[in-house]
């Protein structure tokens, strides 16, 4: 799977949707329930080192594959909505690895 720039993508992306729903759904209430502000910076900060490992390995994607500006838009949005990434590879990425 590393093999290919959409194989990369597809990694990056699973990791980059579980670190985004781990900040929103553990991260954040901690935060704002529990007074622990720390675990926002920690979970925040592996999220954004893997939010632009994502945003490259799209660029890669966009460039080797070629892939129109609505293919990239939807997996740059996708990145945005909670489980987007997950419904971007089960759409457009599962068969093309």
């Amino acid at each position: 799977m590393f093999k290919t720039a959409i194989g990369r993508l597809r990694i990056v992306g699973f990791f980059e949707g579980i670190s985004f729903l781990v900040l929103l759904l553990i991260a954040m209430p901690l935060k704002y329930w529990a007074d622990i502000p720390q675990v926002v910076t920690i979970v925040g900060g592996l999220h954004g080192l893997l939010f632009v490992l994502y945003m490259l390995a799209l660029a890669h994607v966009w460039l080797v594959r070629r892939w129109s500006i609505l293919k990239v838009a939807a997996a740059f949005i996708a990145a945005f909505i909670p489980f987007g990434t997950f419904v971007l590879d089960n759409k457009l990425l599962r068969n093309h690895s």
